[in-house]
């Protein structure tokens, strides 16, 4: 039997949903906070990470500017539901549903990674990030 868990975030941005689905639906959002490259050509994300490692993703839902859908590491499915909130801001939650329960500690943690790096970038213009082959996610550097 294949057992899976979920991962669950919440972030509040001050930018409205229309600018964070901007940074997940285009190839220079993504690689504002995500990865080093993260093109897309038919319907798939080739995302290409600060120690090199490479992931092809499959689109899987677009519901502009509420809803970005996609199949991620170890064949997880991750949602990116947007909601507005009352200030103009955005309630991202991230749901990654279908991980593998050997990784659920190093994939929980990758998250807050990636959304923190993402709240900084959205809302402040800022890449958290070091760009650097030797200080990577491997070598526990959480700046990757």
């Amino acid at each position: 039997m294949n057992l899976s868990t979920s991962v669950e975030w919440k972030l509040y941005l001050r930018s409205s949903p229309e600018i964070v689905y901007e940074m997940l639906n285009t190839d220079a959002g993504r690689a504002r906070f995500w990865a080093e490259s993260a093109v897309e050509r038919d319907g798939s994300i080739l995302f290409r990470f600060p120690n090199d490692e490479t992931w092809t993703s499959k689109i899987l839902e677009r519901r502009p500017p509420y809803l970005f859908k996609l199949r991620y590491y170890g064949g997880s499915t991750t949602s990116f539901s947007l909601t507005v909130t009352a200030d103009g801001g955005t309630i991202l939650q991230l749901i990654d549903e279908g991980v593998e329960p050997t990784h659920y500690m190093e994939i929980h943690a990758g998250w807050v990674s990636v959304l923190m790096a993402l709240k900084a970038a959205v809302d402040f213009d800022v890449d958290l990030r070091n760009h650097d082959i030797n200080r990577t996610w491997d070598q526990r550097f959480v700046n990757n």
